[in-house]
């Protein structure tokens, strides 16, 4: 057990791909157990762990994102986002949280969201008046939201390894999303105050609204048509991923006439190129997995857990201090891919329900995703806005302070996170 530690936590100090990482020290894993008889087992392990129908709806998810980015519809929901609140004080702040709402409705992918906005809220930002580090910060900070509202690729991992609906999922990370933001919102209008942040040069006005409205109607009507479908049981989410990917091609190409052949083409490239890594981390996890289920080491960590307290909110508490420790140094994919059979078994020994763990887990490493030194949207925002991460994530920590406040009271408070999974039931 020792050598496999070593060999991963060397790995990645040595800033091998974790992919790559996962599998080499899964594969001796099987080694120092079996020799060369449990060795033949690696190539199994690695196809069944991809070998799950609900995984397909992760290229089409992250297809539709890459749709929407180049198509230009992400401007269209910043403008109607900026027609609802770009009047008050820090209004393009604001905008950029009410944008980032609307974009997760679509793709579910942080990285996705800060690349966009970077590209086009934060220069306007800087222009309208904002620090640039600011700007980014708040960026950053609403991220987030896009793998916390539905759709998210992790919630489809999270339910596909765990047997945990998928639609109860999404239908539980509505309003934990709809919470950031707000929180995020109510920190930007503290700031506006203090700071004498701008306001937008438009002031308030139904007609504008009425227009922004009806110019990005097209692309606001997406998240209903994804999200209705799953959660009143029309089709599934890889269905509802497919539809989602042929209604932003239409609206793009026939409506909106924004693609062309070649972007299509490098769009395909890239989300061969994203789901790739993911599906690799996804297949090395699982040869990992299985010699961390034979080593029994869920069940040494679980016992481990319930011998430091029997109290469910002390452990729940333990949980969650796990999840952004180790959120702060490895890929969030990998993280959850290794300790959510880990995790799994041991909320429901606290008598947690499967949904609202599964929440909790996600909302967990989504938030690591802004955390230094390893937090994926960090480094895409320093590269898309040219500001340094240190300058960024000292902007970011009061952000990163109510977000992990809205974190423990989804964890702790279950009639909120379960509401609407209730309600539908």
């Amino acid at each position: 057990m020792t050598l496999v530690i070593v060999i991963f936590f060397l790995f990645i100090f040595l800033g091998v791909p974790i992919g790559v990482t996962l599998g080499i020290a899964g594969v001796v894993g099987l080694v120092q157990i079996g020799g060369e008889n449990f060795l033949m087992m690696a190539p199994k392990r690695f196809f069944e762990g991809l070998d799950l129908f609900t995984f397909m709806a992760m290229p089409f998810f992250i297809l539709a994102g890459e749709i929407m980015n180049r198509s230009g519809i992400t401007k269209k929901l910043a403008e109607f986002a900026d027609a609802l609140v770009g009047h008050l004080r820090g209004g393009l702040g604001h905008s950029n949280m009410i944008a980032s709402v609307l974009f997760a409705g679509m793709t579910g992918a942080a990285v996705a969201d800060t690349a966009a906005f970077g590209n086009t809220l934060v220069p306007a930002m800087v222009k309208e008046g904002y620090s640039r580090p600011f700007s980014c910060a708040v960026t950053v900070a609403g991220s987030i939201i896009g793998p916390t509202i539905p759709p998210s690729n992790l919630m489809v991992i999270y339910g596909s390894l765990m047997g945990v609906s998928i639609a109860g999922l999404f239908a539980a990370g509505i309003l934990p999303g709809l919470l950031i933001c707000i929180a995020c919102m109510t920190l930007i209008a503290v700031f506006g105050r203090r700071w004498k942040l701008p306001k937008g040069k438009d002031k308030f006005s139904l007609l504008r609204i009425c227009w922004a409205f009806k110019s990005s109607f097209l692309a606001i009507l997406m998240p209903g048509i994804i999200l209705g479908g799953i959660l009143f049981g029309i089709v599934t989410p890889t269905e509802a991923a497919a539809i989602a990917v042929f209604y932003a091609l239409f609206i793009s190409v026939v409506v909106y006439r924004a693609l062309t052949f070649a972007d299509i083409v490098d769009m395909l490239i890239r989300t061969a190129r994203i789901t790739g890594i993911v599906f690799l981390i996804i297949a090395s996890a699982s040869i990992l997995s299985w010699w961390m289920t034979f080593m029994q080491i869920p069940q040494k960590i679980a016992a481990f857990f319930l011998f430091l307290s029997s109290n469910p909110n002390v452990i729940i508490g333990l949980i969650l201090l796990l999840l952004l420790a180790v959120g702060m140094f490895m890929d969030i994919n990998a993280a959850l891919i290794i300790l959510a059979p880990v995790l799994g078994p041991l909320t429901t020994t606290i008598g947690m329900d499967p949904v609202h763990a599964g929440i909790m887990i996600v909302l967990a490493l989504n938030i690591s995703l802004m955390t230094p030194p390893v937090g994926a949207c960090l480094f895409v925002m320093s590269s898309v806005s040219g500001e340094r991460i240190e300058a960024i994530s000292m902007s970011l920590l009061p952000f990163l302070a109510v977000e992990v406040i809205i974190l423990f009271v989804v964890a702790f408070w279950e009639h909120l996170t379960m509401f609407i999974p209730r309600l539908l039931m």
